[in-house]
């Protein structure tokens, strides 16, 4: 196993004009045994990032350690690291274990140590049973399980996933993040997970590392992501339904600081500690944004529950009834946004319903840079 460093790491494709500047000036640690997903949309140089630590694309400027050795300039096979793609590219005139021990037969194995291995593997992800069978008469998920086995029975030092389930359903979907952080736990290897799923990436990773136009955002758990994101794009890539954003001025009025949302006739209350950064921050026009999830219809109890809480009326345009929960989208005048409700909400267009959120979960962003104000 190894912890991965990545230092002021730069990837170009082309010159002059044209060239495209795929990944920029990325400073990343992946401890030794972590689990950590590069996430973000296409394009926004995860993957490109993925080939400089395999060694498939050279570095244009920066390092790539693996512990203390530099293997910036090592080809993939000198840097004992195996990839499993979202394409299978399982051989299908091969059976199962022979598909799973090729990467050692290449290496000189004996083969009684190849069928040790490929036994072994095949138990971790209970596949034994499919050993004599081959590619074309299994299913997706059962390929993917071959797949991660080819990779994984080389016991490389660091594991690298590739979209490896855009291509199965629902079902194979929620199967496979429950094996894969299975396999994590019981091997404690260093694994990098790839991928523009937002809930592969929280529901699997340690930590996730999110990307957008080349440049790391913001690296850090779940929690961090969701509750303190480091920016608009953080705040608005993570988290289903997307968060709501307003446009909005500070006002203040008998020592309370709070943001009124342009065009929309209402403010929003803010925690103490935000409005100290807001105070501290300076200036006048900001970014407010709430999760659909922290804004729900108020209830008699939010009065007498203890909490600090605060609220809106505004007038129902959908109540998308959703089996587990509701999602309303409401407006006020021009200013339309989301709210989560129970399932059993009846709210019908054109209703009022008073919305109730936390203060503290309110988030201000500046204007000009979208970082978040804190």
């Amino acid at each position: 196993m190894a912890d991965v460093t990545l230092t002021n790491v730069n990837k170009i494709y082309g010159e002059g004009p044209s060239a495209v500047h795929a990944v920029q000036d990325l400073n990343l640690k992946i401890d030794d045994g972590e689990f950590v997903a590069l996430l973000g949309p296409s394009g926004c140089g995860k993957t490109s990032t993925l080939r400089m630590i395999v060694g498939l694309e050279s570095i244009s400027s920066g390092s790539v350690h693996f512990d203390d050795r530099n293997v910036s300039a090592l080809e993939p096979q000198d840097r004992n690291v195996a990839m499993a793609f979202e394409t299978y590219a399982l051989y299908p005139n091969f059976t199962v274990e022979q598909n799973l021990a090729f990467p050692l037969e290449v290496r000189g194995f004996s083969a009684d140590e190849q069928k040790k291995r490929a036994q072994n593997v095949a138990e971790l992800l209970r596949i034994t049973d499919l050993l004599d069978a081959y590619p074309p008469a299994l299913s997706g998920g059962q390929q993917q399980r071959v797949s991660l086995g080819r990779a994984l029975i080389r016991e490389p030092d660091v594991f690298i996933l590739d979209e490896v389930m855009s291509h199965l359903d629902a079902h194979l979907k929620f199967q496979m993040l429950f094996d894969l952080k299975r396999l994590h736990r019981e091997l404690g290897r260093t694994m990098i997970y790839v991928t523009h799923d937002q809930v592969e990436a929280l529901a699997l990773s340690d930590r996730v590392a999110v990307m957008s136009n080349a440049r790391l955002q913001q690296v850090g758990d779940r929690n961090t992501l969701y509750n303190a994101p480091a920016n608009v794009f953080v705040a608005d890539f993570i988290g289903e339904p997307p968060t709501n954003f307003f446009q909005a001025q500070a006002v203040e009025s008998d020592g309370d600081l709070r943001l009124a949302v342009d065009d929309a006739k209402f403010t929003l209350h803010l925690s103490e500690k935000t409005r100290a950064a807001v105070k501290a921050h300076g200036g006048a026009r900001f970014i407010a944004g709430i999760r659909p999830q922290n804004l729900t219809p108020a209830t008699a109890s939010d009065a007498t529950s203890g909490q600090t809480t605060a609220t809106l009326s505004a007038k129902v345009s959908i109540n998308e009834y959703l089996g587990e929960r509701s999602i309303l989208t409401a407006h006020r005048g021009p200013v339309s946004f989301r709210a989560l409700a129970p399932p059993e909400t009846r709210s019908a267009p054109d209703e009022i319903v008073e919305l109730a959120y936390d203060p503290a979960n309110v988030m201000v962003f500046d204007p000009e840079t979208e970082d978040l104000v804190h």
